[in-house]
């Protein structure tokens, strides 16, 4: 089920904030990143639970992590220097990419769904949400790796746990959205609890399959915590907003 866009008749505002989120993302990902997941300067600034746990920088040479769902064994590179708090990588992680597809995934929906919650909440409350949504997230991930025993060591980044957020509040507030979705081939509408519903669930599944690590190098739990972070957070937010 690939989403291609939803119904924004109701706009009221221009979606600035999401517009320049969506353009950050994609100069980090090119001048900062230089299209390189490995390079110094993301290596410097993804979020490493084991940072966040103990509060000290952690620098590694490049090793080789077995995906405790699949088997496959992928290449991790080593951990560079952070120069600033490692603390600011909760927030500086969730600008970076792992590679073309990462990115173009997560961009298309933060396109197709962030308008209407900043169309709903404003452009500052937005803003505030989303931030807030992708620290959360990130928290999340260190937390369920933490409990579960997985490798704290392993670097996460993207900005999945914050679009994350961004579709649990497109849920509390327009559960009946019709939404254009790619589905079986075929071009369909359907109700946003059903697009959104599915794609949580299977989140979820996997999630609990891969048990506090990064299946295929995906951190399904910043995605159900910054789901879930959305869902309640919204609604907070979206107080004294015209419906």
């Amino acid at each position: 089920m690939f989403p291609l866009g939803d119904d924004n008749s109701d706009r009221r505002i221009t979606p600035v904030v999401n517009y320049v989120l969506i353009a950050l993302n994609i100069l980090v990902f090119v001048f900062l990143q230089g299209l390189d997941s490995t390079n110094s300067f993301t290596m410097a600034y993804v979020t490493v639970p084991e940072e966040i746990l103990t509060g000290r920088d952690v620098v590694t040479e490049a090793r080789s992590v077995r995906d405790p769902v699949t088997g496959e064994i992928f290449s991790v590179p080593g951990l560079e220097p952070t120069p600033v708090s490692v603390y600011i990588t909760l927030l500086t992680s969730m600008f970076m990419h792992a590679g073309f597809a990462h990115i173009a995934g997560n961009l298309l929906y933060l396109w197709i769904f962030g308008d209407n919650i900043e169309n709903r909440i404003g452009h500052g409350r937005y803003l505030v949400f989303y931030l807030l949504c992708g620290i959360l997230a990130s928290l999340a991930q260190v937390a369920v790796t933490a409990l579960s025993g997985g490798d704290t060591q392993l670097p996460g980044l993207g900005a999945s746990g914050a679009i994350a957020g961004v579709l649990g509040a497109y849920l509390t507030l327009f559960p009946g959205r019709r939404v254009k979705v790619v589905f079986m081939y075929f071009l369909k509408e359907m109700p946003a609890f059903i697009v959104i519903g599915v794609w949580f669930l299977y989140q979820v599944i996997l999630g609990l399959g891969m048990l506090g690590g990064e299946g295929g190098g995906v951190a399904y739990g910043a995605h159900v915590g910054g789901f879930v972070a959305g869902f309640l957070l919204v609604r907070l937010l979206a107080l004294g907003r015209p419906a």
